[in-house]
């Protein structure tokens, strides 16, 4: 079992730079392809930004490429979200994920994943 814990959010004004973290207490993240997720209120639950092993491989949804960067230190098994510009819309509860995975590879569907943090809230106001 890897226990995911992410903090970070907050309320923040349009146009802000937040850096919500993910950590894996106690355990190592190497061995895991990151992600986080997204949940507006009303909406399911969307991909936002994920990350391979060795962290050279990135990727990110359409609506946060340029806007957002994914990163992960695995000697301290976190993986941040500097999110910049941020808009309203941006609102919702980020989630990071954990998959397990014998490939150095990045996935960005939500199913794959096998291990979920509870959340932390980021709010934008306008």
């Amino acid at each position: 079992q890897v226990q995911l814990v992410e903090s970070g959010g907050g309320l923040v004004q349009a146009g802000g730079s937040p850096r919500p973290s993910c950590v894996a207490p106690g355990r190592t993240c190497s061995s895991f392809a990151m992600g986080w997720f997204r949940q507006a209120p009303g909406k399911e639950r969307e991909f936002v930004a994920a990350i391979n092993w060795s962290g050279d491989s990135p990727s990110y949804a359409d609506s946060v490429k340029g806007r957002f960067i994914i990163s992960r230190d695995n000697a301290k098994n976190t993986v941040p979200l500097q999110m910049n510009g941020l808009k309203p819309e941006d609102t919702a509860v980020y989630y990071c994920a954990a998959k397990y995975t014998p490939y150095d590879w990045t996935f960005t569907f939500m199913k794959t994943y096998d291990y979920w943090g509870q959340g932390t809230q980021v709010t934008v106001s306008s």
